[in-house]
């Protein structure tokens, strides 16, 4: 068992390398038609997460170098791809996504409140409180879930089978999503969704950067990686300050949009030319993917089976709603999902999920999810006293 912190993230980065490399390495037709139902992306998300399970590593030896670097990684990640962000060209993606955005928040709530009718006797007296938390945290991000948390008085023992459940059905939903969104022109085709305004502007983005036909070179790199990681501590240290005195928004939220106004900025000057930002983010995204499944583990549900189905039920009434609502309204894969995971995901993997789709469209998953942010607690709170009918 790997209880060595540096290890642990050299392991990590390691067997990403080596699950992204496979498509190259087998290239037969049979190894093809695999590849296509499980990219490198979702190979890495299961075969960490199974690692995890395995217990090839310490969690709670580990779990200080995770915290360390997962974040200040993701925000490097952001802050470099959004050097590609346009936003005349983001505009465009019309109203559409806050449709997709608002569906998703509201069958979420639904789902948790038919989740409950069913199994509320099972999940114990006052258990409304603990998913009322949790409902909040999946309208937009953790920091709702702490304030419905002190806002209910949820005691930490009925909380800690809400966390479970949010860790794994989470953990698994977001691998569901990776793999959903590299099958997207399927289900774009299912649900007749026009998909050329999305496809024009990463299109179009993605002409600007190969049209950079300057070579990659290593001083390029460094100078991306240092810019991103000095923006990232930078923008940590301010969104902590700030956070201090406007604590509407919790220090994580406020990093995000310092990162992403930045990032914008950047974007408009010369620096947003450097080429390389595709290679050097896609670098850090699949590490990220790697930190966050290397702390599902699935040996965790034993002690709280119910609340696990609970979870799936919640989110297999979220999905069935959103597939519904997608077939209705001709909506893409792209706007369900990434407005599923805005909800669900909050700024840590929203953006990371646009990003596997595009590089150039990252910045949508980043004002999804702050949207989120602002009304997962008032979502949170209304579910709960609605569960609360069941007593």
């Amino acid at each position: 068992m790997i209880k060595d912190g540096f290890l642990y993230l050299a392991a990590l980065i390691f067997a990403a390398a080596v699950l992204v490399n496979l498509p190259k390495i087998f290239k037969g037709k049979k190894a093809q038609v695999f590849f296509n139902f499980a990219p490198p992306i979702v190979l890495i998300y299961l075969g960490l997460m199974l690692l995890c399970t395995m217990k090839v590593w310490d969690l709670s030896a580990t779990s200080a170098v995770y915290k360390s670097v997962k974040n200040p990684i993701l925000y490097a990640m952001l802050f470099i791809m959004l050097l590609r962000c346009d936003l005349k060209k983001i505009i465009k993606l019309g109203p559409k996504m806050l449709i997709g955005f608002f569906a998703a928040t509201l069958s979420i709530g639904l789902g948790f409140f038919v989740s409950y009718a069913i199994f509320h006797q099972l999940l114990g007296a006052g258990s409304w409180k603990a998913l009322g938390a949790l409902c909040g945290s999946w309208m937009g991000g953790g920091g709702n879930m702490l304030a419905i948390q002190a806002a209910l008085d949820v005691d930490e023992a009925t909380m800690a089978y809400a966390l479970v459940m949010d860790s794994i059905c989470a953990t698994l939903y977001v691998m569901f999503l990776l793999w959903a969104i590299g099958n997207h022109e399927k289900f774009n085709k299912w649900t007749k969704a026009d998909t050329s305004i999305i496809d024009g502007v990463g299109a179009a983005l993605e002409e600007e950067a190969k049209a950079n036909t300057k070579p990659l070179v290593w001083q390029n790199i460094i100078l991306l990686l240092g810019s991103g990681l000095f923006v990232s501590a930078v923008s940590m240290e301010l969104g902590s300050m700030i956070n201090a005195h406007l604590s509407f928004f919790d220090s994580t939220t406020w990093t995000v949009l310092i990162v992403s106004v930045l990032g914008i900025v950047f974007a408009l000057t010369p620096f947003g030319k450097i080429k390389g930002t595709e290679e050097i983010s896609n670098v850090m995204l699949y590490i990220v993917i790697a930190l966050i499944a290397s702390r599902a583990d699935l040996g965790a549900v034993g002690n709280a089976p119910i609340w696990l189905l609970a979870g799936f039920v919640i989110l297999l009434i979220h999905v069935a709603i959103m597939i519904a609502l997608a077939k209705i309204l001709k909506l893409d894969i792209f706007t369900c999902s990434v407005a599923s995971l805005a909800n669900i995901g909050g700024t840590a993997t929203a953006p990371v999920l646009a990003g596997a789709y595009s590089n150039a469209l990252v910045s949508v998953g980043i004002m999804m999810a702050l949207l989120g942010y602002v009304i997962g607690t008032g979502g949170g709170l209304l579910v709960a006293n609605l569960m609360s009918i069941f007593g």
